[in-house]
């Protein structure tokens, strides 16, 4: 299992993207539409093969499965990292390993990338949504596709009151014990910055 990616969550697309923006000084990328959950985003290369999804309801869409991934259904508040995403070689064995709750196996698509993902039934990931959601590829990657911003993601921290265990060895990712929260450390072209 290894780290993929990171989710940025808003009430809207735009606010979702200038959040990001305006914490890493960077651009985001088109992205597009997610049909099955009626979501659309944008995206950000990282380094490491790694990247960054502004992630929100698309208001012109009918999903065709609810409740929506990444809790999106019940989100509310300003923009912020909601969800961190794993990949893993074998998501079937992945999820025999998980916690109750991790999720069903759902095939998915956005133009030319092929995937699934473990998606809970209620749309809540465990441990209040710090469990990362784990997905597996079955097409090219998206960060390859990406323009580098000179971004690098240095640390990930996570917490929650809970005793969560990490599902990989990764130096990046770090738990601490507090309130459910993301907060992501990045080197950007404008120094050091902090994305929450």
């Amino acid at each position: 299992m290894e780290l993929d990616h990171l989710a940025v969550a808003a009430d809207t697309l735009d606010a979702a993207v200038a959040h990001v923006e305006d914490s890493l000084g960077v651009p985001m990328q088109a992205g597009g539409s997610h049909a099955v959950f009626g979501t659309h985003n944008r995206l950000l290369g990282l380094a490491d093969g790694l990247y960054l999804e502004a992630i929100a309801i698309d208001p012109a869409a009918t999903p065709q499965r609810s409740p929506r991934w990444f809790d999106l259904d019940r989100r509310a508040g300003p923009a912020r990292i909601t969800n961190w995403i794993c990949r893993c070689d074998d998501l079937a064995a992945a999820l025999d390993n998980a916690p109750q709750g991790a999720g069903e196996i759902v095939d998915l698509q956005r133009g030319n990338l092929r995937w699934q993902m473990a998606v809970p039934a209620d749309g809540v990931l465990p441990f209040d949504n710090m469990f990362p959601a784990l997905m597996q590829w079955h097409s090219p990657h998206p960060a390859d596709a990406l323009t580098q911003q000179g971004c690098t993601l240095r640390r990930l921290h996570l917490s929650h009151p809970g005793r969560m265990a990490l599902p990989l060895d990764d130096p990046r990712v770090e738990i601490h014990r507090g309130p459910a929260g993301f907060e992501a450390e990045f080197d950007t072209p404008h120094g050091p910055r902090v994305l929450r």
